[in-house]
């Protein structure tokens, strides 16, 4: 069994939980003012991970704010490379006068989501990433190309899988419009959140028992009661002996 788990949370996204949720994560991947946010959040989610010892990573989407960074877009290579520097460089440097380390990045929603299956846009990802600072950690989904796209860029990858998403029979997360894809109670979160851990079997959405390798887990931010979610998983991670330690350069 692991007994060891990074659990991150996407913030700065203005749901206005952020503050609530720092306390039961280990990481935040924190918008970077394309899909949402902007220099005011980003400073206030970096001086929380500051004040809780909590990992900071970006979090660069779509610039897409009107479906919030979750429409799958067309984008060229050197747009995918201007779109993810823009980002990073913006927060790096908001991160660098608060002295905070940026740890890791992980794209948000349809760039995620499309990254996962296309080879072409992962390594575009992955190339951007490496080209602005080598030492960030590259999370993507478990088993996707974004992984494969990191280590052959010589990335540092972080396995993630889901708290709150279901999953399809293929690994990939069933899609949000899916009845279904979004997991609504705590308790089910919390034993998909287990078995992942564990290293056991869950079950996709259609039935099939699927094992999914993690090296984090993800609680989105943005769910209506995110912060009892955070606290629930959290208690249910102490009381089964796994220790939640942060992403680390």
């Amino acid at each position: 069994m692991q007994r060891s788990i990074d659990f991150n949370c996407d913030l700065g996204e203005g749901c206005a939980n952020d503050a609530d949720v720092m306390p039961f994560i280990s990481s935040a991947n924190i918008a970077c003012g394309a899909h949402a946010g902007d220099i005011a959040s980003m400073r206030a989610t970096l001086r929380l991970c500051a004040a809780h010892g909590v990992s900071a990573g970006a979090h660069p989407g779509y610039a897409d704010r009107e479906h919030f960074g979750r429409r799958a877009l067309a984008l060229s290579r050197e747009q995918i490379r201007s779109l993810l520097h823009e980002q990073l460089e913006r927060i790096a440097e908001i991160a660098l006068a608060e002295g905070v380390a940026l740890v890791h990045v992980k794209p948000h929603g349809a760039l995620y989501n499309q990254a996962a299956a296309d080879a072409v846009l992962a390594d575009a990802i992955a190339e951007a990433v490496r080209a602005f600072d080598s030492n960030l950690i590259l999370v993507g989904l478990a088993g996707s190309r974004l992984i494969t796209a990191g280590l052959a860029h010589g990335l540092r990858i972080a396995h993630e899988a889901f708290t709150d998403r279901r999953y399809q029979s293929d690994g990939s997360l069933a899609p949000r419009g899916q009845p279904g894809a979004v997991i609504e109670s705590v308790d089910a979160a919390i034993a998909q959140a287990l078995a992942i851990v564990r290293g056991e079997s869950i079950t996709s959405i259609d039935g099939t028992a699927l094992r999914v390798h993690a090296d984090t887990l993800c609680l989105h931010g943005d769910g209506s009661d995110a912060a009892g979610f955070a606290g629930s998983l959290r208690a249910a991670f102490d009381d089964a002996g796994v220790m939640v330690r942060c992403l680390q350069r």
